[in-house]
């Protein structure tokens, strides 16, 4: 099958709605569902809801099933270059073919449904729907399944996840959740789902007060992080971190994560509380040898991702200042004496002064461009707000983006001292995937 007709059945699918246009319900995929067969309930569900850390944690708990001997269904979103990455079957995105086979399968009900309904079902509800058809057909033994968006009205949230974790909650899409954190928290809080497991990452004290009260009113049983589990020690090491987990079921030591970053150890204990109730109701450890082998071997691409080194490139898919300020710690802990110039493209709907405001302190200058996307920001428009938060002297144009990392090089080059120079390139999922592209990283 060629390029063109994966690119034509995305079209098909991005003329119906844009996933950057939400048209909150679940009435519309539980049509389409039901006329499937309701494949979701074919296999457990481990869900993943929060605000930033939920892709790299979906990671970290497929790699454990599979290294548990789960053949294991992964639903990720957005994605950095091909729409097939989002649905990964025992570690692989589903190919081409098999993509378009499932679409042509699914088809048929689509309008179906859309005669049924005011609104017709959008890009995300039909990928949605299409990757729980693809775990069904193959089938798999358990699925990790990413949110898209908030939670109670998500398009996954069809599934009824045997466990259900929500990472930091933080503000985000307030078009769409609310501008405070109760608002958010109560929508992202939908996954928990009566009987099952509630795994609570790191929360403000309103979000965790609302996480807890849809775990009191569901009757979930409920592991917090920092009690029930969490991180019990942290050191950097070559090529990432070596970490000591508490788990449910009692510690686990030596765990190399080959992933940078604070925040990613924390993603880790979550991902590993997550599986220990997921296959053992949390009551019986898991084995530790391969747990230090599932670990040894995650990757999160396009999470503060060396895309070269000497001098390093990174690309991170930090789009809120939340993931900002996550990436601004992990660069000034691990990246400390390397003069960084920021190369920044970000979303036009997005809180780019506050995600700048938190680069701005742990970089030399930013270098502002555009992105792929269509909904990215001009780049005149970047560079106003950003002159507002580094000054005018600090601030630089470049397009397209290779240009801009090429300026950024040059910039960063300039201040280097005796650790070196490099850029980080930041401000969206699609930046971060252009990055990728432009340096020939796999998928």
């Amino acid at each position: 099958m060629t390029d063109d007709v994966l690119a034509g059945i995305e079209a098909e699918l991005l003329a119906r709605r844009p996933e950057s246009r939400v048209e909150p319900s679940l009435e519309r995929i539980r049509d389409l569902v039901d006329l499937l067969g309701n494949p979701q309930r074919a296999y457990p569900v481990l869900h993943i809801g929060g605000t930033n850390g939920k892709t790299s944690t979906a990671r970290m708990a497929d790699a454990l099933l599979r290294e548990l001997n789960l053949r294991t269904g992964r639903y990720t979103s957005p994605h950095l270059r091909s729409v097939t990455e989002r649905i990964v079957i025992d570690g692989e995105p589903v190919t081409p073919q098999r993509f378009a086979t499932t679409f042509a399968e699914l088809r048929p009900y689509l309008d179906l449904v859309d005669s049924k309904h005011d609104v017709a079902l959008g890009y995300f509800e039909v990928l949605t729907a299409l990757a729980y058809a693809a775990f069904a057909d193959t089938p798999v033994e358990a699925a990790v399944v990413e949110v898209g968006m908030g939670g109670a009205w998500d398009a996954t949230n069809v599934a009824d996840g045997r466990v259900a974790v929500v990472t930091p909650v933080a503000v985000d899409h307030v078009e769409y959740l609310g501008d405070t954190i109760e608002e958010i928290a109560t929508e992202k809080a939908g996954i928990i789902k009566p009987g099952g497991y509630a795994i609570l990452g790191p929360q403000t004290a309103t979000a965790a007060q609302i996480l807890l009260a849809r775990v009191a009113e569901t009757g979930a049983t409920v592991a917090r992080q920092g009690l029930e589990f969490g991180l019990r020690s942290r050191e950097m090491a070559v090529g990432g971190q070596l970490l000591g987990l508490q788990g449910l079921t009692g510690p686990y030591d030596e765990i190399f994560l080959p992933l940078h970053g604070e925040y990613q150890a924390h993603n880790a204990a979550a991902a590993l509380a997550a599986v220990e109730a997921f296959v053992g109701g949390g009551r019986e450890p898991l084995d530790a040898d391969l747990v230090r082998a599932a670990f040894a071997r995650v990757t999160s691409p396009g999470r503060l991702e060396a895309l070269r080194r000497g001098p390093v490139v990174l690309a991170d898919a930090a789009h809120n200042p939340a993931g900002a300020a996550a990436l601004a710690a992990a660069l000034t802990e691990e990246f400390a004496g390397t003069a960084l110039v920021a190369v920044v493209a970000a979303m036009a709907d997005k809180d780019v002064e506050g995600i700048l405001t938190e680069l701005e302190p742990v970089v030399e200058a930013v270098v502002v461009t555009e992105n792929s996307s269509p909904r990215t920001m001009p780049v005149d428009q970047l560079a106003n707000i950003a002159v507002d938060v580094f000054g005018q002297d600090r601030v630089h144009q470049a397009v397209p983006l290779p240009e801009a990392v090429d300026t950024g090089l040059r910039l960063a080059e300039r201040e280097e001292s005796l650790g070196g120079y490099g850029v980080v390139v930041t401000g969206s999922v699609v930046t971060a995937g252009d990055a990728r592209v432009a340096f020939g990283a796999a998928s």
